[in-house]
């Protein structure tokens, strides 16, 4: 294989919860309540989830991989270290009631600490919050704890969720402060896909591929065109499952419309352009200072193009194992990426272990 004797971290695996497990460490309503009806801790993603019929790869969307089916797919694919993002606990957000949203998010990291980071060194983690606008104080505790007792790396936010704004309004600032304080990364992570003009497309292939960098091309908006990054110079943040396309997108209409619509700053909210920079430099200039960064699986057919237009330092592969993924594919899509002539060795070794270790702190 041509990932022998490399060193591959994966930037973006996920979890199949155990429900049973994470209401047990929820408050004894919870488990009451579970004994008379057994429930989901976590909410839909949205309705453009369910209701068709689609194939998949063989394998994928294993409900029952666990730490041993984790650690099985680690050495088949040569796989040094995952990280490991939700599956239903991205739909976290779309809690509504403000106690189940902080004793759901607090279990789920109590389960994710307890059930893979404590027994392998193989396996990290990312904190989940409860939803910003409901209690972003409450969030920013979370976040301290999951980092500070749990050994997590940061957060995993949606970027987009059926009842929040943006991620780069006010909501989010005591959330970004507890990063900022911390010096942890905060990792944006699609899948909700409803509210975002979508919602009578059919089939569901084509909410898949719009959904997924649409979310990741407006939390990046937001932050940006809202001044985080110079708010908060001491947070990473990550884009993934989005692919790479959506960035370079961002980089042209950015420029195109910031030239003919040119913010009057009043109260001091907005980014500043350094003189005579365009945004797609300011964007650049992120990147090349380690604050954003963005996750790529093996056969984009951009991924080329995107490290001649920005570098390699933002760019991190990433598995998405067990979603749509099974072994075989996932070591096609290793194989790709190390055999892609446009990149060269340097470039390689960074989107297979450098980017995210510097991503993570690992």
């Amino acid at each position: 294989m041509a990932t022998a004797k490399r060193t591959i971290i994966d930037a973006d695996g996920h979890v199949a919860e155990d429900s049973a497990a994470i209401i047990a460490r929820m408050p004894q309503a919870y488990r009451d309540k579970a004994r008379e009806q057994p429930f989901n801790p976590f909410p839909p993603f949205d309705h453009l989830h369910a209701g068709h019929l689609v194939d998949m790869p063989p394998g994928s969307f294993n409900r029952k991989a666990g730490p041993k089916e984790w650690l099985a797919f680690l050495d088949e694919g040569g796989i040094e270290t995952t990280v490991l993002y939700p599956t239903a606990g991205v739909a976290s957000a779309n809690i509504v009631n403000p106690d189940w949203a902080i004793d759901a998010t607090r279990a789920y990291n109590d389960w994710l600490h307890a059930t893979y980071l404590q027994p392998s060194r193989r396996f990290r983690g990312l904190a989940l919050l409860p939803q910003a606008l409901i209690n972003p104080q409450a969030a920013a505790e979370e976040l301290r704890r999951a980092v500070t007792e749990l050994g997590m790396c940061g957060a995993v936010m949606p970027s987009n969720s059926l009842h929040a704004p943006p991620l780069g309004t006010p909501t989010y600032l005591p959330i970004y402060q507890a990063a900022n304080d911390l010096g942890c990364c905060v990792a944006i992570h699609g899948g909700v896909h409803g509210n975002m003009g979508m919602d009578g497309l059919d089939p569901y292939a084509a909410v898949h591929a719009i959904g997924h960098p649409l979310g990741q091309m407006i939390s990046l908006a937001s932050l940006v065109f809202n001044g985080v990054f110079e708010k908060f110079p001491n947070i990473r943040f990550g884009f993934l499952e989005g692919g790479v396309a959506w960035l370079l997108f961002c980089l042209e209409r950015f420029d195109r419309s910031y030239d003919t619509h040119v913010m009057r700053d009043l109260r001091g909210g907005y980014f500043k352009l350094q003189s005579g920079e365009k945004v797609s430099q300011y964007i650049i200039r992120q990147i090349k200072a380690r604050r954003i960064f963005v996750g790529c699986e093996g056969g984009e057919p951009l991924i080329g193009k995107a490290v001649q237009m920005v570098g390699n330092e933002p760019f991190m592969y990433s598995s998405d194992f067990p979603h749509e993924v099974n072994a075989a594919t996932c070591k096609h899509e290793l194989d790709e990426l190390i055999e892609n002539h446009e990149l060269s060795d340097a470039h390689r070794n960074a989107i297979l272990q450098h980017n995210a270790v510097e991503f993570y702190r690992l």
